[in-house]
């Protein structure tokens, strides 16, 4: 199996279903600024956060409507760019932090806490 120039993670999911899941994990990781979920759920939320997170912090109409586009919630796009995008003003990337948990009690799953620093 070669694994040449595939980045990402395909979590056992269909590219549609996986848009999704990665949208709803970072609404709430915004919302609530800190979520549990898996390690690999994790590692792909913070990418996705990342990304929206610099286009609050550039502000202008055009990166509002690129973080609507990937993130269609507005309350959600609202506080990144009133809110976040002043606390790392001067940040330059690394907005989350993820931390390691124990394995999931059902199916041993790795799990972590992703939170806004």
């Amino acid at each position: 199996m070669a694994s040449h120039r595939v980045a990402g993670r395909n979590l056992s999911r269909y590219k549609d279903h996986r848009k999704a899941l990665l949208r709803g994990l970072t609404c709430e990781l915004i919302r609530h600024e800190r979520i549990t979920t898996t390690l690999a759920k994790a590692k792909e939320t913070r990418i996705v956060a990342e990304k929206l997170i610099t286009h609050g912090k550039k502000g202008t109409l055009h990166h509002r409507r690129l973080a609507l586009a990937q993130v269609p919630n507005k309350q959600v796009v609202k506080k990144v760019f009133d809110d976040l995008a002043d606390r790392y003003e001067t940040r330059p990337g690394g907005y989350t932090r993820i931390v390691k948990l124990g394995p999931r009690q059902g199916d041993g799953a790795q799990m972590a806490i992703i939170e806004l620093v």
